[in-house]
């Protein structure tokens, strides 16, 4: 049975107050694998690395970033990422990338392994349409960001609302989409409306859907927010955390694993 995102917060497996929602992927990578790549293609090894990161933090999800995997196996497959640039049109290189069997199978085992062996709820990251279209748009050369509109995001809705039906059988409690543009130029700024074909798959499957930006975590349909940890908090024992329904953190990558864990102890 999947756990509500709702019974996350008010009633953390990890026995705080709060709930803490962790990114610690580069951390994790840094300390843990000391700087070697990622397992992404080997499932079984990434659940192990995975593993031996949520038993060190104790976060109270498992976050799995998706558009992390997907942004590896573009680096490392030329083919794919070959085949974004076969057209130039607005959404085809997205459109092509989530229409991938390969990488989408990919996904999919991997997150069946996560949520199989960690006995925390389940959080799926992945880039907001938006986000997933402009990056994509710009790999590909179609051409850069100044060229996307509010009808852009609609239309690459739907493509990422498609792939999302190839993950219905996990037990997600959230999906998370990561607006965090750090590119040249601004991207369109994009209502909740324009996401509506991702939020009617998230509400058929009976996920919590969230956006996430630099300032903090809001969850579609709730007053409930995720309060942004700053990355400075994790590198001096004298810095506090914000105040917020849960906590939302990113460990910076040069973190010492010493004050990590004692920051992360004042957490309470």
């Amino acid at each position: 049975m999947t756990i509500t995102l709702a019974e996350v917060i008010t009633q953390p497996q990890s026995g705080r107050a709060r709930a803490v929602v962790l990114d610690f992927h580069e951390y994790a990578q840094s300390v843990i694998l000391q700087g070697r790549e990622v397992p992404w293609q080997q499932p079984t090894a990434y659940s192990n690395f995975f593993g031996q990161a949520q038993g060190l933090l104790k976060p109270d999800v498992a976050l799995l970033d998706l558009g992390t995997l997907y942004a590896n196996a573009l680096a490392t497959n030329d083919g794919l990422r070959a085949s974004l640039s076969t057209r130039s049109r607005t959404g085809f290189a997205l459109k092509t990338l989530l229409a991938n069997e390969t990488t989408a199978s990919m996904a999919l085992e991997l997150a069946t392994i996560v949520s199989k062996t960690s006995s925390a709820p389940l959080v799926l990251q992945i880039p907001s349409p938006m986000l997933w279209l402009a990056l994509t748009h710009e790999l590909s050369g179609a051409g850069t960001v100044a060229d996307l509109t509010i009808d852009d995001a609609e239309n690459a809705a739907m493509h990422v609302a498609g792939w999302l039906r190839k993950l219905s059988m996990l037990p997600v409690s959230m999906l998370l989409l990561d607006e965090r543009w750090t590119g040249e130029g601004f991207l369109p700024l994009v209502d909740n409306s324009a996401y509506t074909p991702v939020s009617n798959v998230t509400l058929n499957y009976r996920w919590e859907l969230a956006r996430r930006t630099h300032d903090g975590v809001n969850i579609l349909g709730s007053s409930m927010t995720g309060a942004l940890v700053p990355p400075e908090y994790w590198l001096s024992d004298g810095a506090s955390a914000s105040s917020g329904d849960f906590l939302f953190a990113e460990i910076p990558a040069h973190a010492v694993p010493e004050t990590v864990l004692s920051q992360l102890a004042k957490l309470v």
